[in-house]
């Protein structure tokens, strides 16, 4: 959505699998995420980083620090894997994840940008 301006990436606060449900609900949307692989924070350690995002209760009280960042934000997104039920409604849980996931990256990329757009004018 930010274009190359921004670089983006994922971590949870353990490695797991790559969920099919996860693969399915993004492949409505045209992304291929199947070559991705589930990282943990400790595979991200040393990186610098200027916003970091927490989308669960659990990893914003345990997320790691990252020093250096300019911005922390917390989106509370329910678990999709939480979810019990039968694949249709497992897979409606994954879609409504990504949806509010989706929604809050537009506006985290309109926000970067207007940002950036402001900084760059003030040189």
């Amino acid at each position: 959505m930010a274009g190359d301006s921004v670089v983006v990436r994922s971590a949870g606060l353990e490695a797991g699998q790559l969920r099919p449900e996860a693969v399915e609900v993004m492949s409505e949307l045209g992304l291929d995420i199947s070559a991705q692989r589930s990282k943990s924070v400790e595979d991200l350690a040393g990186e610098h980083f200027d916003v970091v995002v927490t989308t669960c209760d659990e990893a914003k009280e345990a997320c790691p620090l990252f020093p250096g960042a300019f911005d922390t934000l917390h989106w509370g997104i329910a678990d999709p894997p939480a979810v019990a039920g039968d694949e249709e409604t497992r897979l409606e849980a994954f879609r409504e994840a990504r949806d509010e996931l989706w929604a809050h990256v537009a506006d985290l990329s309109r926000d970067l940008e207007r940002t950036q757009f402001v900084s760059s004018r003030k040189r």
